[in-house]
């Protein structure tokens, strides 16, 4: 676990630790129970978790049964074993407390769930909404589109990984490792820490030659898989280090003709600092200057 945080919903302090091996941020349930119910003090949300968890238990939620304990900071300054919750079992949770502060989360939650089910019929509208969110995010257009092509891209790689009998999910994640260390020299988790990140998707913090790179990474092993016809995860894993390797050659001649290093430790807030600081120079220089 890395150094527990507090975050504050409404200036109500929530007791958070990150699990990096996990990649899960788990959230104290007694906390967000009392900001929600609007508990005036802890052990009333505890009561109030004791009687919600034991009717959750008659009904046959999975929620209380897969429910973690982690060793948290409590108010008399000691460690104590604390019931928390990922995101997801959070969102779970939500639903069943009755509660005007929850209403806003609930009324999101059938929102999302109406737009999955119209993703499932129509596939394309999942492309217009995630373009939707990266201009809503402020990501400029030409990312947008690289954005895009590679998760094009990245698409066609997992559909040959099932073709050639790897599994989806812990599979995907170590040959998605092997491509990225090959042509980086970067493990996922390491490119994340260097760009200070946790739960956020790593491609959404390159830059357009990192993104460039690491797709060119991902087409390399597509077509290699395509050839090669490897079947299982140690043979696809050979295949991945081809794949990356090839644009690991690709990146030190870049950073050799170019004297930088590809691989930035800056995430998409920072980028985007930086191209709008670019904008904003330009925009108060003169004609003169920028000739």
């Amino acid at each position: 676990m890395n150094p527990q945080k507090l975050q504050l919903y409404e200036n109500q302090p929530i007791r958070t630790a990150w699990d990096e091996e996990s990649e899960e941020w788990y959230f104290s349930i007694v906390d967000v129970i009392g900001v929600l119910t609007d508990q005036p003090t802890v052990d009333g949300a505890r009561n109030y978790w004791k009687v919600l968890k034991s009717r959750l238990k008659k009904e046959g939620s999975q929620l209380v049964t897969n429910c973690n304990r982690l060793k948290l900071l409590s108010q008399d300054g000691k460690r104590r074993l604390t019931d928390v919750a990922t995101i997801e079992q959070l969102l779970r949770l939500i639903q069943s407390i009755p509660s005007p502060k929850a209403e806003p989360f609930k009324v999101w939650l059938a929102q999302i769930g109406r737009e999955r089910i119209e993703e499932t019929i129509d596939p394309e509208l999942s492309i217009d909404r995630a373009l939707e969110t990266y201009v809503r995010l402020g990501y400029p257009e030409d990312w947008i589109n690289q954005r895009l092509q590679t998760i094009r891209a990245r698409k066609e790689l997992t559909d040959q990984w099932k073709a050639h009998g790897v599994e989806q999910g812990r599979e995907f994640a170590i040959l998605t490792d092997e491509v990225t260390r090959a042509w980086s020299g970067l493990s996922t988790r390491q490119y994340k820490n260097y760009k200070g990140l946790t739960k956020e998707n790593l491609r959404d913090n390159m830059s357009t030659l990192e993104l460039a790179l690491n797709m060119l990474a991902e087409a390399t092993t597509t077509e290699l898989t395509k050839v090669q016809n490897p079947h299982g995860l140690n043979e696809n894993q050979q295949v991945a280090r081809e794949g990356g390797a090839v644009v690991g050659h690709a990146r030190m001649e870049i950073e050799e003709r170019t004297g930088r290093s590809v691989i930035t430790a800056q995430n998409a807030k920072q980028l985007h600092n930086t191209v709008t600081g670019m904008i904003e120079d330009i925009a108060r220089s003169g004609p003169a200057e920028r000739r």
